[in-house]
């Protein structure tokens, strides 16, 4: 019988455990954990025995795949069953790593149930278990095809209903109109006027329920439920915490918006537009030094217009920093090497239309001081019982144009507002989250360097990490593209280019 599937790591912890009979989760972690212990480096062993129970294991990398199985199992089919195992994780991991097998650890149990069935193997092959874990039905599409052309009719029925109803009504509210103008020979035609009216006033009044599309209404001051509409209560949270020093709802958005300002997109996007787009993540240490600066780019190219499909593209490239490139698998890596030129292997091939396209990317790692493109000096030191804190920033790399600049440094908890001295730029305090964000619209080669001063209670170490955001439409590495041609001809094609610098992680720690 076997007792239970699992696949773990080297040193016997479980990632994911299947059991065909009951046992508690301690029994089987403690036999999984017993068993690296119990193997002999030595032999070339697939299996291994304790007094009451039998590993079946087989390697994979980093991890085992290990079968529990009774002493009086027979071993050659648990070899086999075993084989069937381990064929199957790679049908739903694409790496054997643990973060891959924890995430697909639902697909791969009911795998295994489809393998071995209370204790013993079912006579399935791999194509079966895929097909079986797929759980396609042609009962359930035709089920759902019959009740989506159901639905359809009863809508249809529905809107028949509601305008036989509306008119209904338009003719009963016509007569009673007019009902009470009939008479005037006599209190007896009067009279008889006036009950038709009451009758067609009553008729109106309980067919008014059973109308489904809403007749216009008199637009008067409504007490209805309006969805997203912001309540007193909700407003005067807000006066609250802004007569408490509190602009966290307002600085959020003003901060969304002018990103949103920055990296809108061009107007005029012609029909083979491209995206240029870098991310830093950088960690700095606060005596200086850089710890680790990488920078991933990428171009996305997006072409709305069939004609434009079979293009080149002319690259430029004047990047000084040994900067790794690598084009995608199906753009000609000779052609680019030679004569910096992105197109495709095969020239009688088109790009796809109408989706973003990676076609090139680029990474930089180093710890060059001299590549840091914003550097930022934290100087914290102690006056009595308080500390006082010089920061200042200086544009290293000139061709840059940082746009949205906010340094944030974190402040000691309970000890009230920092006293601000000298600042360039704009400041805002988050006494919630123990913040000081210092704010810079633009920082470039004419305002490359600023400083602020504050003093508040704390120790230096208070002061840090310290984390930038900024947001660039000039690119880090010189990487652009200057000329886009056709294959055929190699006429010139009007494009247009959207660059965006964003930061990832920027730490001095």
């Amino acid at each position: 019988v076997l007792l239970a599937a699992a696949v773990c790591t080297k040193a016997g912890k479980a990632i994911v455990s299947r059991q065909f009979v009951e046992m508690t989760r301690t029994r089987i972690e403690g036999l999984l954990a017993a068993f690296p212990k119990l193997m002999n480096t030595g032999k070339q062993h697939t299996f291994v025995e304790t007094e009451s129970v039998r590993y079946v294991y087989q390697p994979m990398e980093k991890l085992y795949m290990v079968l529990i199985t009774t002493k009086n199992s027979n071993i050659l089919e648990d070899l086999e069953t075993l084989r069937l195992f381990s064929r199957v994780i790679p049908e739903y991991c694409r790496a054997l790593e643990e973060n891959e097998i924890s995430e697909h650890c639902f697909d791969l149990i009911f795998a295994f149930d489809e393998i071995v069935a209370l204790g013993y193997r079912e006579n399935v092959n791999l194509a079966q278990i895929r097909t079986f874990t797929e759980m396609d039905s042609h009962e359930e599409k035709v089920f759902r095809a019959v009740r989506e052309t159901q639905e359809r009719e009863a809508k249809a029925e529905m809107r028949r209903k509601a305008k036989e109803l509306q008119q209904a009504r338009r003719d009963a509210e016509r007569h009673g109109k007019k009902a009470p103008g009939f008479g005037g020979f006599g209190s007896s035609a009067v009279s008889g006027g006036t009950t038709t009216a009451m009758i067609t006033e009553t008729i109106i009044e309980t067919e008014k329920p059973k109308v489904a599309p809403a007749p216009a209404r008199p637009s008067g001051p409504s007490k209805a439920l309006k969805l997203g509409a912001k309540g007193k209560e909700v407003d005067n949270f807000v006066d609250k915490l802004k007569s408490e020093g509190e602009n966290i709802m307002t600085s959020v958005g003003k901060r969304s918006a002018e990103a949103a300002k920055v990296l809108a997109p061009p107007i005029n996007m012609e029909s083979v537009h491209m995206k240029i787009e870098e991310k830093i993540s950088l960690t700095c240490g606060r005596d200086g030094g850089l710890q680790n600066m990488e920078l991933h780019g990428m171009i996305m190219l997006h072409i709305s217009d069939e004609k434009f499909a079979r293009i080149r593209l002319h690259v430029e490239n004047e990047d000084k920093r040994g900067v790794q490139l690598q084009t995608h698998p199906n753009v000609d890596k000779k052609l680019f090497t030679t004569e910096s030129q992105i197109g495709l292997k095969n020239p009688e091939k088109s790009f796809p239309i109408n989706s973003d396209v990676g076609v090139l990317k680029w990474r930089l790692q180093t710890t060059e001081e001299s590549f840091i493109p914003l550097t930022i000096n934290c100087w914290p030191s102690e006056s009595g019982n308080s500390c006082d804190v010089n920061i200042e920033y200086e544009l290293q790399e000139e061709s840059l144009e940082l746009n949205d600049v906010i340094i944030t440094i974190p402040l000691p908890s309970g000890v009230g507002a920092p006293v601000i001295g000298e600042i360039d730029g704009e400041y805002r305090h988050d006494s919630r989250r123990n913040l000081l964000e210092w704010c810079l619209p633009v920082i470039d080669a004419k305002n490359k360097s600023g400083s602020l001063e504050f003093s508040i209670a704390g120790q230096p170490s208070d002061f840090f990490p310290v984390q930038v955001s900024f947001v660039s439409k000039k690119n880090y590495c010189n990487i652009q593209v200057t000329k886009v041609t056709q294959v055929d001809g190699n006429s010139p094609v009007r494009f247009s280019t959207e660059t965006t610098f964003l930061v990832d992680k920027y730490e001095i720690l």
